[in-house]
């Protein structure tokens, strides 16, 4: 039987003691390829740095931080990110939606998706955006979860390796 994979919202405090292992899941997915704003090889540190930085963020308020946990191990992670605009109230994004290798086929990223839309909904959005790498496994996910795809910007990123990637954008609109 698969195991149910447990989400849930990291606070400050605990985004702040979780750097190591949100450290673990994001080398992990470069290593394998992914393109997730980092180069290969992706360094402790500068995993740690990023994360930091999150926290930071988590502290301040500007961004939610979700965690996937099997066995009490941090798995996958999603953000949500609040439109800064003034005009976009409604509107936010989701973002570094990571799995780890390891835990991949086994709901980690459809139980992370479902969770970040229903907070979405406490948060009072009802309109969400992602960009994935084009003809990758998230794109087929966010189509079976029923997103919106808008279009694809080829040659957006680089893979860790430095090859291009296009980018995939997708909407989804939520009911409050």
């Amino acid at each position: 039987m698969t195991p149910v994979p447990t989400i849930r919202r990291l606070d400050p405090a605990e985004a702040d003691a979780s750097i190591a292992a949100l450290s673990d899941v994001l080398i992990d997915c470069v290593q394998g390829g992914a393109s997730v704003s980092f180069m290969a090889p992706l360094t402790r540190q500068t995993a740690d740095a990023f994360w930091r930085k999150v926290a930071e963020r988590v502290a301040a308020g500007l961004v939610d931080l979700l965690v996937a946990e099997l066995d009490g191990r941090i798995v996958g992670t999603v953000h949500l990110v609040p439109a800064e605009p003034e005009n976009q109230p409604h509107r936010a994004d989701v973002a570094k939606m990571l799995v780890h290798r390891r835990a991949r086929r086994c709901g980690v990223g459809r139980a992370l998706m479902t969770a970040v839309e229903d907070l979405a909904r406490v948060r009072g959005k009802t309109l969400l955006v992602l960009d994935t790498v084009t003809d990758g496994a998230g794109e087929r996910m966010y189509q079976g979860l029923d997103w919106v795809r808008v279009g694809v910007i080829p040659g957006y990123a680089l893979f860790p390796d430095g090859s291009l990637c296009g980018a995939t954008t997708f909407y989804k609109c939520i009911a409050p």
